[in-house]
């Protein structure tokens, strides 16, 4: 519900929208300072005064205890669906806190940055969660490959933080995958960490939490990774994004875009979506990413839809761009439809493909475009090639933009 109206002036920091007083939700703060110049039920535009890389400074949040302060913050999960933090820290009396320091996605790695720059602000986020919810111990879930970020982690440990390595493969970051790992409980589908008396929130979450009790600072400013066709350094990492920047903004301060491009995405090469120069930076932004051109196909394409990447319509929309005519849909094994979608069964713990393969081909596809999870991925290349099929992979435009190897199999 906005609580400012057009015309009016305000500063950044400012609550601008309260969360319903009937549901869960999130209250909005200007990431800004500036003058209000529109006002609609599902956004507040606000021109700023001054330029935003230089404002730091923000009206500090109203609250007594760290729990109010939460809530009053607006903070929500940064690193997945926006979930409402306040909400996952409620008392829980011998649970565990996990960080998830996985940076899941390929080309995104400002969770890892912020490790490596923040360690101690990062930590003591997961030990104010761990006071909040009341738990016994907290775990780090981080890839053995990010050597300085758990070098800058180890002088701030305690003997109720541990470190748990994670494999290093997508989908390793997915929560009930991160579950599993940390804990050794495979969830249900349909489960939430809190069936296995955990709770998981990422890196740059926790960090944020920290801000807002620590330093009473409402969740206005972003970590955002930016990469791709751009005419600076393919992969960029910024701090302190404003919420609510233009896409546009953001591009042109990574230089901008090189030539010709395929699509600009907001999120990482998997889960990613297909965004605009002028839609707003959000508070789950993780990624923008401007994607090689798409390869004109011209051909007759199967689809295999696995529930740790991209949806079906996704797919239809990137075979669409390669000119590609869709002439089936076969689903991984493992997915299984729920109310929101598909979840996978074992995340990053693949079955075989072949019989899904096989089928796309019977049904006449020349190619196949997936968007499996890394274990999905080799047992489809096992047999595609031998059945003739061109295999695509989703995340190829944006992998390919910075040089990064295509998700295929074990010898790349």
């Amino acid at each position: 519900m906005p609580t400012v109206a057009v015309g009016e002036s305000v500063r950044r920091g400012q609550r601008i929208a309260e969360k319903p007083a009937d549901g869960p939700g999130a209250h909005l703060h200007s990431s800004v300072s500036g003058a209000v110049t529109k006002v609609t039920p599902e956004a507040v535009e606000v021109l700023a005064a001054t330029d935003w890389e230089t404002e730091r400074d923000y009206l500090p949040l109203q609250g007594e205890t760290p729990r109010e302060l939460a809530e009053a913050s607006g903070l929500v999960g940064l690193g997945g669906a926006g979930f409402p933090t306040y909400l996952k820290l409620v008392p829980q009396p011998g649970c565990t806190v996990i960080l998830n320091a996985a940076e899941c996605e390929p080309i995104l790695c400002h969770n890892i940055a912020l490790i490596e720059q923040e360690a101690a602000t990062v930590l003591r986020g997961l030990r104010l969660a761990m006071e909040l919810t009341a738990a016994e111990k907290g775990i780090v879930a981080i890839k053995p490959q990010h050597a300085a970020a758990l070098a800058a982690l180890a002088p701030h440990l305690r003997p109720e933080i541990r470190l748990c390595e994670l494999p290093p493969l997508y989908p390793a970051g997915e929560e009930r995958a991160v579950v599993r790992e940390a804990l050794g409980v495979l969830l249900g589908a349909g489960d939430l960490p809190s069936k296995a008396g955990a709770v998981v929130l990422n890196a740059e979450t926790l960090y944020a939490l920290a801000q807002a009790i620590d330093r009473r600072k409402p969740m206005i400013d972003k970590d955002v990774t930016v990469a791709g066709k751009l005419a600076g350094p393919n992969v960029q990492v910024f701090r302190g994004v404003p919420v609510g920047l233009p896409v546009e903004t953001l591009l042109a301060r990574a230089g901008g875009i090189a030539g010709g491009y395929g699509e600009l995405m907001m999120g990482g090469p998997f889960t990613g979506r297909r965004t605009t120069p002028q839609s707003p930076i959000l508070k789950t932004t993780g990624g923008l990413l401007v994607t090689e051109e798409f390869p004109g196909r011209r051909r007759n394409m199967g689809l295999l839809v696995c529930a740790c990447g991209p949806d079906e319509a996704r797919l239809t929309e990137i075979a669409q761009s390669m000119q590609a005519t869709v002439v089936d849909v076969a689903y991984c094994k493992q997915a299984q439809k729920g109310k929101t979608g598909y979840k996978c069964e074992n995340p990053g713990h693949c079955p075989g493909q072949a019989q899904k393969v096989l089928a796309l081909k019977r049904a006449g596809a020349e190619e196949i475009l997936i968007g499996n999870c890394s274990d999905c991925t080799n047992t489809v290349m096992a047999c595609a090639p031998r059945l003739g099929l061109v295999v695509h992979h989703a995340t190829d435009g944006a992998l390919r933009a910075v040089h990064q190897r295509l998700i295929r199999n074990a010898r790349g």
